[in-house]
């Protein structure tokens, strides 16, 4: 099969599923320009800490995202995310972001201002005549929800916190199972809790469960679903089942 992506693919799920992975070479796979909307929340909370101020102080964290000088690139080739001219990529997948990042991801006024910076960045792949894959905890539900392909990612406690853990010991971050498992536990309690656009699937999304998947079965599924939807160019449409 082969075709670039024309439209959107909405991607959403919790953290462990494998998002962020199949996300990224999914886009390369179709030709498609790639947005992680859970980095711009951790720059975001990355710019709290390091003001000094209280991520529960909901006024005060979105003074601070108000002025906030946030730049994200959307090739998934290469990881373009910088705070104030300053690469952070690694930065916000430290463990106080990650600890903090629920928090401030909850304030209305974040959401407001980051949703919007989104889809302008995704009507701007639009209007160009490409495609782009979005990935995080709102898209099918908040940011593109006419999205004419919404998949959501689950995977098992157990895998999700394998996962986890072992992406932290692959930058070199200290985590067991146990605690990595705490912690995405603690961040889906957050996230699926929050009054402003809690993580949930959007009612027509595909359920995908990843638990005993490869990332490269991911990818060629999720690939076959947007061609079945008429997404890719090149391709001929089939009729979705």
């Amino acid at each position: 099969m082969t075709g670039a992506l024309r439209g959107v693919v909405a991607l959403d799920g919790p953290s462990g599923t494998g998002k962020t992975t199949v996300a990224r070479k999914l886009a390369d796979r179709l030709g498609a320009s790639y947005l992680d909307t859970g980095a711009m929340y951790r720059m975001v909370t990355l710019a709290v800490l390091r003001a000094g101020v209280d991520p529960v102080d909901a006024d005060a964290v979105a003074g601070l995202a108000e002025k906030a000088d946030l730049a994200i690139g959307t090739s998934p080739e290469r990881a373009d995310i910088r705070l104030g001219g300053e690469d952070v990529a690694s930065d916000i997948r430290g463990p106080q972001v990650t600890k903090a990042v629920s928090a401030v991801s909850s304030v209305p006024r974040v959401r407001e201002l980051l949703v919007a910076r989104q889809r302008r960045i995704i009507e701007g792949v639009l209007d160009a005549g490409a495609g782009i894959v979005v990935e995080g905890r709102d898209i099918g539900t908040v940011v593109a929800p006419d999205s004419p392909l919404k998949v959501y990612l689950t995977a098992s406690a157990d895998v999700r916190a394998s996962r986890r853990s072992s992406q932290d010991s692959a930058a070199g971050r200290q985590s067991s199972v146990a605690d990595a498992r705490a912690s995405v536990e603690r961040r889906d309690h957050l996230d699926s809790t929050r009054a402003t656009s809690p993580l949930r699937p959007a009612d027509d999304a595909v359920h995908v469960d990843t638990s005993e998947l490869s990332i490269d079965q991911v990818i060629v599924a999720l690939s076959e679903l947007a061609s079945h939807r008429g997404l890719l160019a090149g391709c001929n449409a089939e009729v979705a089942r």
